[in-house]
C-alpha cells in the first residue's frame, strides 16, 4: 500500500520552506518516525518523519526546492522492505545482467567476510554531500571541501562536522591547503531572514546604546556557595543567565516603556516579560522565548535556557517557541567579546547585551581592588525610549546583580 508524505502545515507567518537535506534515497528502507528530510523555513528547521515502515518508492522534489504547506513531498511504499534490496542492487548495476550464480555464490562468502572486518570509518560516497546534517553541510561549504573525499565517522559512515574541521587543519582540500579558493554558496533561509531583520531594525528603529559595568563578585561567590546544593536540588547548574533575566525581568516591571513596542502610531505596553534569548548555531542566530519570566524561578530560567540551546542545536526548535518576546539578551561574553553594541530585534524596543568578565583593578572605599567586572549594554527605540529611561534600567539591573540577595527577595 502506498502512503504519501507531504509538508507539514506551516503557520501563518510562513509561507513556504526549503528543502535543505534528504536523509534517505529512492529504494531505501525506511522506518515509521525516522526523519526523511529537514525543511528549512525563515526561522526553523522542519523535521519530516516516516509515517509507517517500508521502502521510499518516489521523492517529488529535490534538494534546495521550495515547498508549500501539504505539498506531497515523498511515497512510501508500505510494508515493501524485503523487496528494497534486489531494487538497490539493479540501480546501483545500472540494470547490467546478474552475475552467474556460481560466481555469486563464491563471491559472497568474501563479502560477509569483509562486511565483518571492515573498519568503522568509511569514506564517504557522492552523494555524502546531499546527507549532511546542517552544521556538517555549513562547515563544508565555508571551508570549500567536497565532502565525498572526507572520511565519515559518524552514524552509517556520515561526514560530520568535526570530520570537516580535522581534515582542513591537516591540509586537506579547500581553504586549508589551496593557494586563494572561493566558492559561491546561497544563503541558507535563516540567514536570509537574518540579514533582512538586521536591515530592518537598522533602517527602521533610532537606534541608540548606553552601557554601564558590573561588579560580579557576589554574583560569584553565591553561585560557588549555593551551587553544587542547586544542582543537587535541580538538575542542573546555577549560570549567570538566570541571575540576567531575572534582574531585566524585575527591571522591565519598574521601566515599562524598555517593554514596550512600536505598532504604527501606538505604544503597546506588555504587563509581561517574555525574555528572548540569544543561541548561537551553526545556521547562525535564533532567539528562543522564556515566557513570564517575571515569576519564574532561578531552576526554571536555567532549566528553560538549557532545553532551548540543546533543541537550537540539534535542530528541534519548534515555530512557536521563537514568536512573541517583549526583550531580548544576548551573551557575546561566550566568545570573549568584551564590548559590543547589540541590534534591536523588532518589533521589540530594547535589547541587553552581555559581554565576557574580566578581573580589572576599581576603586572601592578608597582603595584598589581587583574585581570581577563585566561590561553591559542596552541598545533601545529612541523613538519611546528616552535616555534617562534606559541609563536607569542598566543601573537598577547593575544594583540588582551587585546585591544579588535583595534581588532573591524581590527587592
Amino acid at each position: 500500500m502506498a502512503t504519501e508524505v507531504k509538508v507539514p502545515v506551516l503557520p501563518e507567518s510562513v509561507s513556504d520552506a526549503t528543502i535543505a537535506t534528504w536523509h534517505k534515497k529512492v529504494g531505501d528502507a525506511v522506518k515509521r518516525d525516522e526523519n526523511l528530510v529537514d525543511l528549512e523555513t525563515d526561522k526553523v528547521v522542519l523535521e519530516v518523519p516516516s509515517p509507517v515502515d517500508g521502502v521510499l518508492k518516489d521523492i517529488k522534489f529535490d534538494t534546495g526546492a521550495t515547498v508549500t504547506s501539504q505539498q506531497l513531498l515523498a511515497v512510501i511504499e508500505e510494508g515493501a522492505a524485503a523487496a528494497a534490496k534486489p531494487e538497490a542492487d539493479k540501480a546501483e548495476s545500472g540494470g547490467k545482467a546478474a552475475k552467474p550464480a556460481a560466481a555469486t555464490e563464491q563471491a559472497q562468502p568474501k563479502a560477509e567476510a569483509a562486511k565483518a572486518t571492515a573498519p568503522a570509518p568509511t569514506r564517504a560516497g557522492s552523494d555524502a554531500g546531499t546527507e549532511l546534517p546542517p552544521g556538517a553541510r555549513f562547515t563544508a561549504a565555508k571551508e570549500g571541501i567536497d565532502p565525498s573525499q572526507v572520511t565519515g565517522t559518524g552514524r552509517r559512515g556520515a561526514v560530520t562536522k568535526q570530520d570537516l574541521l580535522e581534515y582542513a587543519r591537516s591540509g586537506g582540500a579547500g581553504n586549508a591547503g589551496g593557494a586563494r579558493p572561493e566558492q559561491r554558496v546561497p544563503m541558507t533561509r535563516i540567514r536570509q531572514r537574518i540579514a533582512e531583520r538586521l536591515m530592518h531594525s537598522k533602517e527602521s528603529i533610532a537606534m541608540l546604546t548606553s552601557f554601564n559595568e558590573v561588579n560580579l563578585r557576589e554574583v560569584m561567590a553565591l553561585r560557588k556557595q549555593a551551587g553544587e546544593a542547586f544542582e543537587k536540588a535541580h538538575g542542573i547548574k546555577l549560570g549567570f543567565m538566570s541571575f540576567f533575566a531575572k534582574a531585566a525581568a524585575n527591571a522591565l516591571q519598574r521601566y515599562p516603556v524598555v517593554n514596550a513596542s512600536v505598532d504604527g502610531s501606538d505604544i503597546i505596553y506588555h504587563g509581561y516579560s517574555d525574555i528572548s534569548v540569544a543561541i548561537s548555531t551553526d545556521r547562525g542566530l535564533v532567539t528562543p522565548v522564556l515566557r513570564n519570566v517575571e515569576r519564574m524561578s532561578f531552576a526554571e530560567v536555567e532549566q528553560g535556557i538549557a532545553g532551548y540551546a540543546k533543541a537550537a542545536r540539534e535542530g528541534g526548535l519548534k515555530l512557536e517557541d521563537l514568536q512573541g518576546g517583549t526583550f531580548t539578551i544576548t551573551n557575546g561574553g561566550t566568545f570573549g567579546s568584551l564590548f559590543s553594541t547589540p541590534i534591536v530585534n523588532p518589533p521589540q524596543s530594547a535589547i541587553l547585551g552581555m559581554h565576557a568578565i574580566k578581573e580589572r583593578a576599581i576603586v572601592e572605599n578608597g582603595q584598589v581592588v581587583v574585581a570581577p567586572m563585566m561590561y553591559i549594554a542596552l541598545s533601545y527605540d529612541h523613538r519611546i525610549i528616552d535616555g534617562k529611561d534606559a541609563v536607569l534600567f542598566l543601573v537598577d539591573i547593575k544594583n540588582q546583580l551587585e546585591n544579588p540577595g535583595r534581588m532573591l527577595l524581590g527587592m
